[in-house]
């Protein structure tokens, strides 16, 4: 009896270690099933987003390797053609067999949108829309006349010239454009007057801007060809007794050309040595954007600019792209994509504040058509009496507005939202005054 037992208990341990050894089993089985599982649901997410998809053609299902395209506007909820055909709606992807395609972003109320794509396998490109309004407000935005008005170098402060008032009234104001203050007011506490008519005629003076934005210099001129009267002012403040620097304006015109200079060398600096070289010898810098990504410039000559980010990124739409430089023409370049496209045809020289060889008054009247927009992707230009907004690859000028300004005052919003102008809407008895174009 005794060996019996022992026996039954032999088989009952068998049993156990047999019952447990089936359990490890099937432990490996389901950890290798889900181990397989996400390996499979990777693969597949990874080919889904290189643009694999399965089609039923003939009735046999077949795997295409497509680029995607990613659609998105500003207003959203817009129209997508490609090549013509009503497709699908803005925000949303579309996967695209490789090839070259004609995309349109249209919205009621809006100006379209157009620009071409050339879709590569296994990648992602990105239509990236701004519309701007058909009909776009306008709305004045000061209730006194305006001499002259010019903006900051922040982009977030404009200063003008008030001469329709009293002595007391007339002057230089600085208006904070970050305010959401309107209309512009004297004596609000986002418009500084800073100095008045009783030392001088401030409200005929030119008005500059440090590089700083902190000091502005009032140039004033009594008589036509006669020597000018320099003063330099506080930009926060009034400005109780103005200071009168004729005797040292050249001292501080240098002072301000150097600033200006060691910022520009400080981001000529921050380029890779090779574009840095390049940029040197072939550049005439107009403006960095606001982001200091990209470059607005003037070929100071012709040349074929190298590639100097090898590989190149995946995913620009390089049908925009243009490396042949051409002596006047207007191009920018992206920093940080190594993409250069061009945005006018050569012209003339495009005068900068600084240099030697411009005709235009030194600090005070060197406009430049183009500037940027605070998004740093748009320019404004101003041409043939018509204010344009175009894209840094130089697609999509689109005409915001064709009515009666001034030349060359016209001025960014700092959030995008508007700009401003200076008009009096062909009124001849009227002195022009600050409007707001509406851009969204």
């Amino acid at each position: 009896m005794k060996k019996l037992f022992k026996t039954s208990s032999a088989s009952q341990n068998e049993d156990k270690i047999e019952t447990q050894q089936r359990s490890v089993k099937k432990q490996i089985f389901i950890s290798f099933s889900v181990l397989l599982l996400i390996i499979i649901t990777t693969i597949l997410v990874i080919l889904y987003g290189k643009g694999y998809r399965i089609f039923v053609q003939h009735g046999q299902p077949t795997i295409s390797n497509t680029g995607i395209i990613n659609l998105s506007s500003d207003p959203t909820a817009a129209q997508v053609f490609i090549d013509g055909h009503l497709t699908t709606a803005t925000n949303n992807s579309l996967n695209l067999t490789p090839g070259k395609y004609s995309v349109t972003i249209v919205k009621e109320g809006y100006l379209p949108w157009k620009k071409d794509f050339d879709i590569k396998r296994e990648v992602v490109s990105n239509a990236d829309a701004t519309l701007y309004p058909t009909a776009p407000s306008l709305q004045s935005i000061s209730t006194f006349g305006i001499q002259s008005a010019i903006i900051d170098p922040t982009g977030t402060k404009l200063a003008f010239n008030i001469a329709s008032t009293s002595a007391h009234e007339n002057g230089i104001y600085v208006y904070d454009m970050t305010s959401r203050s309107f209309p512009i007011l004297a004596g609000q506490s986002s418009t500084t007057q800073i100095v008045d008519d009783t030392t001088d005629k401030f409200s005929q003076a030119k008005i500059t801007w440090s590089p700083d934005g902190t000091q502005i210099l009032a140039t004033i001129t009594d008589t036509p060809g006669g020597q000018p009267t320099y003063y330099l002012l506080n930009a926060t403040t009034f400005n109780q007794t103005p200071q009168d620097i004729t005797a040292i304006y050249q001292n501080t015109l240098t002072l301000w050309q150097q600033q200006r200079k060691d910022k520009e060398e400080a981001q000529i600096k921050s380029l890779k040595p090779a574009v840095q070289k390049f940029a040197q010898k072939y550049f005439r810098i107009l403006s960095w954007s606001p982001d200091d990504t990209n470059i607005l410039y003037q070929a100071s000559d012709s040349a074929t600019m190298p590639i100097f980010q090898k590989p190149r990124l995946i995913g620009n739409n390089y049908l925009y792209e243009q490396r042949d430089l051409e002596k006047g023409g207007i191009y920018v370049y992206n920093i940080a994509e190594d993409y250069n496209t061009r945005i006018l045809e050569p012209v003339s020289m495009v005068c900068t504040i600084d240099d030697p060889t411009c005709n235009c008054d030194q600090l005070t009247t060197c406009p430049v058509p183009l500037t940027w927009l605070p998004d740093s992707t748009h320019l404004l230009y101003v041409s043939d009496k018509k204010i344009n907004v175009i894209e840094d690859d130089g697609s999509n000028m689109t005409t915001l507005y064709a009515g009666p300004f001034v030349d060359h005052y016209v001025f960014p919003w700092p959030d995008g939202s508007k700009i401003v102008i200076l008009t009096n809407l062909n009124s001849p008895t009227l002195p022009p005054t600050l409007y707001s174009i509406g851009l969204k």
